[in-house]
């Protein structure tokens, strides 16, 4: 029987360059890190000719991530290995492993890869959702009824 204790919920994602570092890292490693996180992603997606690439700064908007990535794949297919692809270069850059929802029907995949967030659409299921429109309109309307 192991008496190890319980791994921490931050264990399983680390960010590049981390074990180097001998204390916490500032805001600019920190933004560094985004930056490099956000940019892998994107190559990737357009490497792997993703369509309708959209990308949108969730700073000051939203304390679940900092950023937030729009695309479709052409079938079940694509937006399948549009998301392996992008699960991949995570680890083997160093970002830890990503949590991934909707692979086996691949209709729509989310990728949480911590400070960025990844929704791959199929066309017909992104313009359903709409997702863009969600963070893209300022509503102070909505500040106005509280």
């Amino acid at each position: 029987m192991r008496s190890d204790p319980a791994p921490s919920a931050h264990e399983g994602t680390v960010s590049p360059d981390t074990s180097t570092q001998s204390g916490p890292q500032n805001e600019s490693d920190l933004d560094l890190s985004i930056k490099a996180l956000e940019t892998l992603i994107l190559s990737r997606l357009d490497d792997d000719k993703a369509q309708d690439i959209v990308h949108i700064d969730l700073k000051d908007k939203s304390s679940v991530a900092d950023s937030l990535i729009v695309a479709s794949g052409r079938s079940h297919r694509h937006v399948g290995a549009l998301a392996d692809h992008i699960i991949r270069a995570l680890k083997e850059q160093g970002f830890g492993k990503a949590r991934v929802e909707g692979l086996p029907h691949c209709d729509w995949v989310l990728i949480d890869a911590g400070d960025v967030v990844v929704h791959l659409f199929r066309p017909e299921v992104r313009s359903f959702y709409n997702i863009e429109k969600i963070w893209a309109v300022d509503a102070p309307h909505r500040l106005a009824s509280n």
